[in-house]
């Protein structure tokens, strides 16, 4: 066994800084704007230059964002929206706290990602949007099944929490990303948009902004406003925005960083019968790395008791007592819910600590009884 863990490899995940981030935060602070102003406008657009996209509305969570993102495509009581159960929960509770229905469906055994014939198969008349989950920066293609999502007004909104930096895939979906603590970047907390058009993107500034029309900045200068439609408190603050920013700046230092420790676990664990490498392809800037093994319990224990901080990410949601209501049969997604294990990653970590974590836990397994790993 090797000998004490690197202190970067004794947590899971950290956030991770340049340094100029704490005087953005500081002038921003004294700027005294803590709503959405001028910083979160030039984050808007300097994200939609570095996105190659019209528009990026930002908001205060990912989790904000699906909310938004499937009100505004007609999510709500009676409609389903077809959805990965191997997610974190933040990905179910806006289907369901929009008084609608997770269809839960089995993901790919090998990358934790749905395919368009689990959602095909999973179509109902009270389908209104399919809800896939970028996992670990993986981008999912539904192109196929385009047409036919299409013909039936089923429409896709991404859960790309994970996947800031990845390249987008072609097709007519609404795009969320985070940019919580750990991401790839992040502005402490918050999250964006992408729209499909300019209606929604204006629908979206609309709703996250308690359905008032007006821009904040307009509000201040008119004796009232008009609240046209639904809304929630929704914004992204300056301040957060103003972090944002400086991440943008140097984002690809951090995705190269996370590439390089993530071809550095996979080149370790290239071979070995009993570890599985989740794939998160070649198009990704990889969040996490994820592996399938057998006796995952006992592996993780293991690690942890030498302060070696792997993870479990994440349990299924089918299977939470607060979906009970959904549940069905996911047999793939349960096989690989008993074997994953992500281990640590984040830009603080060399291609050296990821080899370091690689050896630890195949000399862990070593002392583990095992069997072959990665049957769905």
């Amino acid at each position: 066994m090797p000998s004490a863990p690197p202190a970067s490899v004794r947590c899971n995940a950290r956030p991770y800084l340049h340094g100029p981030e704490i005087t953005a935060m500081a002038r921003a602070v004294e700027a005294g704007q803590y709503g959405h102003g001028p910083q979160a406008d030039l984050f808007e657009r300097e994200l939609a230059d570095f996105l190659q996209v019209p528009d990026v509305v930002a908001v205060s969570s990912a989790t904000m964002g699906i909310t938004l993102a499937l009100q505004a495509c007609g999510v709500g009581p009676g409609t389903e929206v077809i959805v990965p159960s191997q997610t974190f929960a933040a990905t179910i509770q806006p289907i369901v706290a929009l008084g609608a229905a997770p269809r839960f469906i089995d993901h790919a055994p090998h990358t934790l990602c749905i395919e368009p014939d689990a959602v095909r198969e999973a179509i109902t008349p009270a389908t209104r949007a399919v809800l896939p989950v970028l996992y670990g920066g993986r981008p999912v293609d539904l192109s196929s099944i385009t047409l036919l999502l299409q013909r039936r007004n089923i429409h896709i909104v991404e859960d790309a929490a994970q996947a800031f930096g990845s390249r987008r895939t072609p097709g007519p979906a609404t795009t969320v990303y985070s940019f919580g603590p750990i991401k790839q970047l992040t502005a402490l907390v918050g999250g964006a948009i992408v729209p499909r058009t300019t209606a929604e993107a204006n629908a979206l500034r609309q709703m996250r902004s308690l359905g008032i029309t007006a821009s904040q900045t307009d509000r201040i200068r008119t004796t009232t406003y008009t609240v046209q439609g639904p809304g929630l408190r929704g914004f992204l603050s300056d301040v957060n925005a103003a972090v944002g920013r400086v991440q943008l700046e140097r984002f690809q230092e951090v995705a190269d960083r996370r590439t390089a420790l993530w071809d550095a676990y996979a080149q370790a664990l290239r071979g070995t019968d009993n570890v599985t490498l989740i794939d998160v392809g070649p198009d990704a800037v990889p969040f996490n790395c994820v592996v399938r093994i057998a006796d995952r319990d006992r592996v993780h224990q293991a690690m942890r008791d030498r302060g070696i901080g792997v993870g479990v990410h994440y349990p299924p949601n089918h299977l939470q007592p607060a979906f009970a209501h959904w549940t069905r049969p996911l047999p793939v997604t349960e096989a690989a819910a008993a074997e994953i294990l992500s281990l640590p990653f984040h830009p603080a970590m060399t291609p050296d600590d990821a080899r370091w974590s690689a050896t630890a836990l195949l000399e862990t397994l070593a002392d583990t009884p095992s069997t072959p790993s990665g049957t769905p």
